[in-house]
């Protein structure tokens, strides 16, 4: 996919302010809050656009939102396997990266690594895969902002951690 037709937007939701990007009317990507999103972003307001904002931010009202868009995450074959699988994770639930890699065939530091990779984040519930002795990295990062925004997800979801 290249960046010609793509549009990049932003939104303000109770996690905080999100920005995503669509491409041939398609959600190709957000960005987590508290990261910088792409240059030129606008306010989402009519269209897809709008829909995309509103389900954003009734997710962030309600965790328990089911997202139903359009999307178009680019990925590997492999890859979007786990997200489709990720996809089907219920809000409360959590897997491990083993449980998703057995169901798949694969290996836990594959799942890990699609996972990093997740272009959708929030509507491809990466958030909902731990690791087998915890809680697990987000984002790519083991520490910091992006691990306290999972630990928040899955704790106002009702999520156990305890496997």
């Amino acid at each position: 996919m290249s960046e010609t037709g793509s549009v990049h937007y932003v939104c303000p939701t109770a996690l905080g302010r999100l920005h995503f990007t669509l491409h041939d009317e398609r959600l190709v990507a957000i960005e987590l809050p508290g990261r910088a999103g792409p240059p030129a972003s606008r306010p989402a307001r009519s269209g897809l656009a709008g829909e995309v904002a509103r389900q954003l931010q009734a997710f962030g009202e309600d965790p328990h939102f089911v997202f139903d868009l359009p999307i178009a995450p680019q990925g590997t074959e492999f890859q979007r396997r786990v997200w489709f699988a990720l996809r089907a994770i219920p809000a409360g639930e959590v897997k491990t990266y083993g449980e998703v890699a057995r169901a798949l065939g694969s290996v836990a530091r594959a799942v890990g690594g699609a996972c990093r990779a997740n272009p959708l984040p929030l509507v491809v519930p990466c958030h909902r895969v731990i690791a087998a002795g915890g809680l697990g990295g987000f984002a790519g990062n083991t520490t910091g902002p992006e691990v306290e925004l999972k630990r928040r997800l899955l704790a106002r979801e009702g999520a156990r951690l305890a496997r």
